[in-house]
């Protein structure tokens, strides 16, 4: 009976999550906002509105960036809902009488940080936070990358090297010589385009843009983001997303058949973790019946970050980069794991507490 009382409750809670006053007071719950407005308060050069009035403080500022993430808002809409919404000025921090950000202030602040590359100190002290609360579980993690489609992408026919997804090889220092030239010619042509993106082939569909690296715990909860072009194939710098979230030692690393090599076998040895890597046959050399079953079993555990890249698309309306250039499409990868992380916490600490209920 006393089971059956808190599953009903649970499924009561869950339900409430989906009205937005109770979903923020749960996130208020959870974080503590200090350490966070303390980061931001170090980098954030406030100074006076154009007014001469103290300039909006930077909680604030980043409380509507996550409003932005989680509702697939613009600049402009996320600044005309948080005057509408009462569920969304109470969470920013804004009373009825108080002016509301305008967009080109969000904007700015979201260009100061990612210039000093506060965005990465704020996701590190959040998931700090949600490892304390036990939401975030590290007995080992998961990777794997995701491309995100620019908008920005060169016009007409281009004549750029086109890497293949998921290759087996990495490209000649020749190739990457010749792509960076053509891209230097792509700057001077076309202002409209995002220089820094690339182009990759994807199931014979070529795609231009970014490639978004994640390494998640193994419930998909987000511990480290690397943003790169999208040509960069995930062979070639598994050490770099690696490095990205910190690992304890003996943890497992859960990855598809594109992070194997001997080379990477090795860097998952040397940093004293234990390599789940997906088994690939090669030519003349099929799996063997031991490695596929082998593969079936990690599949359980790695399929999880595929949920977390489909559901930041779904639930975000992440369908394609925001911003043009590295920097601060990296800033819209942190920004959409540190709201992903915190979206996924209420739930977590419902099913924590179910677990030791029974």
């Amino acid at each position: 009976m006393k089971n059956e009382q808190n599953i009903g409750f649970a499924d009561f809670l869950t339900a409430k999550r989906k009205i937005k006053q109770e979903f923020f007071n749960q996130v208020n719950l959870i974080v503590d906002w200090r350490p966070i407005s303390n980061i931001i308060n170090k980098h954030y050069s406030k100074g006076t509105s154009v007014t001469g009035r103290p300039s909006y403080d930077g909680l604030i500022l980043f409380k509507m960036t996550l409003l932005q993430t989680w509702y697939g808002l613009s600049d402009y809409e996320v600044e005309d809902r948080v005057n509408d919404s009462i569920s969304f000025s109470r969470f920013v921090g804004i009373s009825l009488d108080d002016s509301v950000p305008d967009h080109s202030v969000i904007s700015r602040f979201r260009s100061e940080l990612t210039e000093k590359k506060v965005y990465e100190k704020l996701f590190k002290e959040l998931n700090k936070q949600l490892e304390k609360h036990k939401i975030i579980v590290k007995t080992g993690v998961i990777v794997d990358a995701s491309i995100v489609d620019s908008p920005y992408k060169p016009k007409g026919i281009t004549t750029f090297e086109i890497e293949e997804d998921r290759a087996e090889t990495e490209r000649s220092d020749e190739q990457k010589q010749k792509e960076e030239e053509t891209h230097k010619e792509l700057k001077k042509q076309q202002k409209t385009a995002d220089p820094e993106g690339r182009w990759i082939k994807k199931s014979g569909k070529t795609r231009y843009g970014y490639k978004k690296h994640k390494v998640t715990d193994q419930e998909g909860l987000v511990l480290g983001v690397l943003t790169t072009p999208a040509n960069v194939n995930e062979i070639s710098n598994l050490e770099e997303v690696l490095d990205t979230a910190d690992i304890p030692e003996d943890a497992y690393v859960y990855g598809d058949k594109g992070y194997k090599s001997a080379k990477n076998e090795g860097i998952i040895n040397d940093k004293k973790l234990k390599s789940r890597i997906l088994s690939k046959a090669t030519k003349g050399k099929p799996l063997t019946e031991r490695e596929k079953l082998r593969n079936k079993l990690i599949g359980k555990t790695r399929f999880k970050v595929e949920r977390t890249f489909g559901s930041i698309k779904r639930w975000f309306n992440s369908t394609c980069c925001r911003y043009i250039g590295l920097e601060k499409m990296h800033t819209q990868n942190l920004m959409e794991s540190m709201a992903y992380n915190l979206y996924r916490s209420p739930g977590i600490i419902m099913s924590n507490s179910l677990k030791m209920a029974k």
